[in-house]
């Protein structure tokens, strides 16, 4: 067999393994794994020296389109993704309008459509009013499954009734995902924002504002047998919780909150360091990589959320939550594991290995004949600082401004395509994910 491309004499790893070998793709596919030095192909890359891992895939992403491109688009959030080393994404639904029905998701797969740099799938949101087409929606092609924001947060989606969330859970068919803040207890600690103060942001959404949503959306997942994923875990009590009820429950953890911590974040970055669920303190912290490294959490996603600068700048409460992190995602974790704080195989298992088995995307996210090529290429010993002007994203900004790391993705390979080598980028080839349903 003749390939398209060989990528050769890289230190290949997985969740499982590492070995030394070469990699060779014919029509988009994983065709051959091992000793290829006599084989023939229209293209080779040596990698010596380098990493190659299954692509990493972030499963939380807000890119802002329709309706809030001034903050972001599809254009700028998925060429922000290959320049950090992420092949794929899930974009969520909090757009205006929401992405509430059919005609909304097939509008973003329209507008993703030769625009989109990486390879994408799409929620539907959930609501007290669409409940019963849920199990059509998640059905359709390129959709991930359905968001559920219980919390107010960047939008308007909301479902902040136990009846409404006890409805959609009892209607899906697959894992769906869920934004944890309980919102009666945000309106009754409203009283605790002060102006001026973003501190209080932390204070206000405490931590049993999340642990209340948390758990009551898993008593409902498991009187109906249902799978959940809980996004951005942020509280010791949350995982506590939640490692006795694995069974129905998924569990996300962002890289915000296993590198910033208050009071310190706050202290330095102010409202560029307000998101919703809040950065807690260290002792929290210390607990979420606890659970990381217990195997409680499932996936690590960015939850990229940007907003302007211009819009941060503003006087908090009324600056927005959220902030940047698909570009990050990949170098700020390789420097946790440089300095010790996980091991790679358990970033795969993270990145690509579990988002591929929890929500069944087809052919992604291992190394294996017959699925995509999909491939982030790193350096393990390449020592850069993060800062501004390297992002892609229209906000222009990262709370990791000036954060020296050590580990950085050189080369994202999407479907035996380098669409990302140092830096540099083709044009967008990025398609919609499959999934096993």
């Amino acid at each position: 067999m003749s390939f398209d491309i060989i990528f050769k004499d890289a230190q290949i790893v997985t969740h499982t393994k590492r070995f030394n070998g070469d990699i060779a793709v014919k029509d988009e596919k994983i065709v051959e794994i091992g000793d290829l030095k006599e084989s023939e192909a229209k293209e080779s890359i040596n990698l010596k020296g380098l990493c190659l891992i299954p692509g990493v895939i972030d499963t939380q992403v807000h890119f802002r389109e329709p309706g809030l491109e001034h903050k972001e688009d599809l254009y700028t959030g998925t060429k922000s993704a290959i320049l950090g080393g992420v092949t794929g994404v899930f974009e969520m639904p909090n757009t205006d309008p929401s992405t509430t029905d059919e005609d909304a998701l097939m509008d973003k797969f329209n507008r993703a459509s030769n625009r989109a740099f990486c390879d994408y799938a799409f929620y539907a949101g959930g609501t007290e009013d669409n409940a019963d087409n849920l199990p059509s929606y998640e059905k359709i092609s390129g959709c991930c499954g359905v968001k559920v924001f219980m919390g107010a947060s960047t939008g308007s989606l909301l479902v902040a009734e136990e009846e409404d969330l006890d409805k959609i859970v009892s209607k899906i068919n697959y894992r769906a995902s869920f934004h944890c803040e309980d919102q009666s207890r945000l309106l009754e600690r409203a009283k605790f924002q002060e102006e001026g103060k973003v501190h209080t942001h932390e204070i206000w959404r405490d931590k049993l504002s999340s642990l209340i949503a948390t758990q009551k959306l898993v008593s409902i997942a498991e009187k109906y047998n249902k799978k959940v994923h809980v996004l951005h875990v942020t509280t010791e009590e949350e995982i506590n919780f939640l490692s006795e009820h694995k069974k129905n429950a998924s569990v996300e953890i962002t890289p915000q909150h296993l590198t910033l911590h208050s009071p310190d974040c706050y202290d330095r970055l102010g409202s560029y360091a307000q998101m919703n669920p809040p950065i807690r303190s260290k002792k929290h912290q210390d607990r979420l990589w606890e659970a990381i490294n217990e195997g409680i959490a499932d996936i690590i996603g960015s939850d990229h959320a940007p907003h302007t600068k211009e819009e941060k700048n503003k006087n908090y409460p009324l600056s927005p939550s959220g902030m940047p992190g698909v570009q990050t995602l990949v170098p700020v974790m390789l420097n946790h594991i440089t300095n010790g704080k996980l091991s790679l195989e358990r970033f795969i298992e993270l990145t690509s290995y579990n988002p591929s088995i929890l929500f069944g995307i087809k052919n992604k996210g291992r190394i294996e004949i017959g699925f995509d090529a999909d491939f982030t290429v790193i350096d393990l010993s390449m020592k850069k600082k993060i800062t501004n002007d390297w992002i892609a994203s229209k906000c222009g900004w990262t709370p990791y401004e000036g954060m020296s790391i050590k580990g950085w993705p050189v080369m994202t390979i999407i479907r035996g395509n380098l669409v990302m080598n140092e830096g540099k980028i083709t044009d967008p080839i990025g398609k919609s994910m499959s999934f096993e349903r």
